[in-house]
């Protein structure tokens, strides 16, 4: 059976069910001097039927205990071991809610459905006051699941305000893939390139589908007809078999943008293998700067961006919903184009 329409209860829920005054509520529920046992007793009991919680704010006064954020990965765990984006990303979580006193529950799982599954039962269980959603995707449905818990929660990644349901207590993080992708074209346009393959992340995760469609944009703005984006699984096996594919066609292109630091090294390792200089005969961009970009032979041109500030922001913009404010919608700093030795002219080019 579906589940109604959900908001955490409120001490005015409380009086209003336990036919008492919300300054009595507060008496009771607070073990303050003030009202009878028998009101106390009733409060206590109304309270509970209710499922009615202290604020963040009231059970940190209180002593009660550090309320929770939990964050939800819905990948494959074999994907995430040489990922450092989300290592960073949770560091700078971990890093505000710490300096609030507060926990986080983090837990991996394989697809979205079992992440809405796990937010369920966080709900139904009280174990989270509030989320950290991440990775949206094409027609995501956990924006209103989220609107149906009643959760405080923070979109991550979301392209505009509009991902964050009408009157849900949920903030928005927007990240400006289209006119980081645009970047990257530019500088490989002005190095002559005109056969530039997109070896992408899975294809049902939003920011893909926001790079591939400014790829595509920005290809038929400047008449360049040989572009093209793969989806992959993130994956260093992936971005290898791509690569090989790529450079045994007929027409290989000159310069490959991979969507993370991992493909990228190895694509790097893949042109090596099959005697194609870098960047003399093929130029290579990462999409996440990272310690591989910058330890790679050559070093990798990438698109920098803080994954601990992005995490600091993305936790910075819950605390206020979980004290009650109304939902933020917020720009995330937009990636640099790191240039280095890994991108060049294409051969010929003048």
């Amino acid at each position: 059976m579906r589940r109604l329409p959900a908001r955490r209860p409120t001490m005015k829920d409380v009086a209003r069910r336990a036919g008492v005054s919300e300054s009595a509520v507060s008496f009771a529920l607070h073990g303050r001097p003030g009202v009878s046992a028998a009101t106390r007793e009733r409060v206590l009991r109304v309270a509970q039927q209710l499922g009615w919680r202290p604020s963040t704010a009231a059970r940190a006064l209180s002593g009660e205990g550090a309320a929770t954020v939990g964050l939800v990965l819905a990948r494959p765990a074999r994907t995430l071991g040489v990922e450092s984006f989300f290592l960073g990303l949770v560091s700078g979580v971990q890093e505000v809610l710490a300096a609030r006193g507060l926990g986080l529950l983090f837990q991996v799982v394989e697809d979205v459905a079992a992440e809405c599954a796990v937010h369920r039962r966080w709900w139904a269980e009280h174990r989270v006051d509030g989320l950290l959603v991440v990775d949206p995707r094409e027609h995501d449905p956990r924006p209103a699941l989220l609107a149906e818990l009643g959760l405080p929660a923070v979109l991550v990644g979301a392209p505009g305000r509009d991902a964050a349901p009408p009157g849900a207590p949920v903030s928005v993080l927007r990240s400006d893939d289209a006119a980081a992708m645009a970047s990257v074209v530019e500088h490989l346009c002005a190095l002559g390139h005109r056969r530039i393959v997109h070896v992408a992340g899975p294809p049902e995760l939003a920011h893909t589908r926001r790079r591939i469609a400014s790829l595509r944009t920005e290809a038929a703005a400047r008449d360049l007809p040989e572009v093209a984006s793969l989806t992959t699984d993130y994956s260093d096996a992936r971005g290898a078999e791509v690569t090989r594919r790529l450079l045994a066609s007929a027409h290989p292109p000159t310069a490959l943008v991979y969507d993370n630091d991992v493909m990228a090294v190895a694509g790097l390792a893949v042109a090596a293998a099959r005697g194609v200089p870098v960047p003399a005969g093929l130029s290579v961009v990462a999409w996440e700067d990272s310690v591989l970009c910058r330890t790679a032979h050559p070093p990798l041109t990438a698109l920098a961006r803080d994954p601990a500030a992005f995490g600091r922001v993305a936790a910075g913009l819950l605390l206020p919903l979980l004290d009650g404010s109304p939902p933020a919608d917020v720009p995330a700093a937009l990636p640099r184009l790191l240039v280095r030795e890994s991108t060049g002219p294409v051969r010929g080019a003048p």
